[in-house]
């Protein structure tokens, strides 16, 4: 497949869940990268180019920091930005965070780049019935990735943008953890996990109109 310079760049930026960083699994057991944004490449063909930025470990105010150089000097036309994980894992303030992610949103529209916020999915912890404790704390966490990803909806439907609600897309709807299909470790997720992120992040760019296309794809979540 051989993709014209001229066609659409989509950059995917972020951290380890946009690397495809994922632990071993039956699927993969040498643990290999598997980018959500190669997916997303497969779905649009010769249509689109996408390239990949994600640094494992990353928080969303180093994000911002190499937003510039990384993202606006490519001259997408479309950005997908997913950050937050790594700042609730250092127990930061949903609210801190979401002025980060803002901050880039706001950079790219105003370079005519159209942003494609990503909600941050759930995360998976065996806590046991008999540990009250812990099932407070796991409670707590998930709670906290709702508020972000509420900022962050709210966000998009203010300014019309389409978003990836990576978090419903990949939670189990009871318990509201990452479902164990998507991820191998409870927090990074699987080869299907990522590829469901790929083929969310494509229904988006579609229906968005930053690709031709027609028809909107199914939603890949119901398939």
């Amino acid at each position: 497949m051989t993709i014209s310079n001229r066609s659409p760049l989509i950059l995917c930026f972020g951290d380890s869940l946009t690397a495809g960083y994922q632990t071993p699994g039956p699927a993969h057991p040498l643990a290999e990268e598997t980018p959500y944004g190669h997916v997303l490449q497969e779905c649009l063909g010769v249509q689109g180019r996408v390239e990949v930025s994600g640094i494992c470990g990353e928080v969303t105010g180093e994000m911002v920091l190499r937003f510039r150089s990384t993202a606006l000097e490519r001259h997408p036309q479309t950005v997908v930005i997913l950050g937050g994980t790594n700042d609730l894992g250092w127990n930061a303030n949903p609210a801190e965070i979401m002025r980060n992610l803002t901050k880039m949103y706001e950079l790219a529209r105003a370079s005519s780049i159209v942003p494609v916020p990503v909600t941050v999915p759930s995360i998976r912890v065996d806590v046991g019935a008999e540990n009250p404790d812990a099932a407070s704390w796991l409670a707590q966490h998930i709670q906290r990735r709702q508020q972000l990803n509420a900022m962050i909806a709210e966000y998009a439907e203010r300014k019309g943008l389409r978003y990836v609600d990576l978090f419903t897309a990949t939670a189990e709807p009871v318990s509201l953890m990452l479902a164990e299909p998507y991820s191998n470790d409870g927090l990074h997720l699987s080869t299907s996990g990522y590829a469901l992120f790929g083929r969310l992040v494509y229904e988006q760019v579609r229906v968005g109109n930053a690709i031709p296309g027609d028809a909107p794809v199914s939603d890949p979540a119901r398939s």
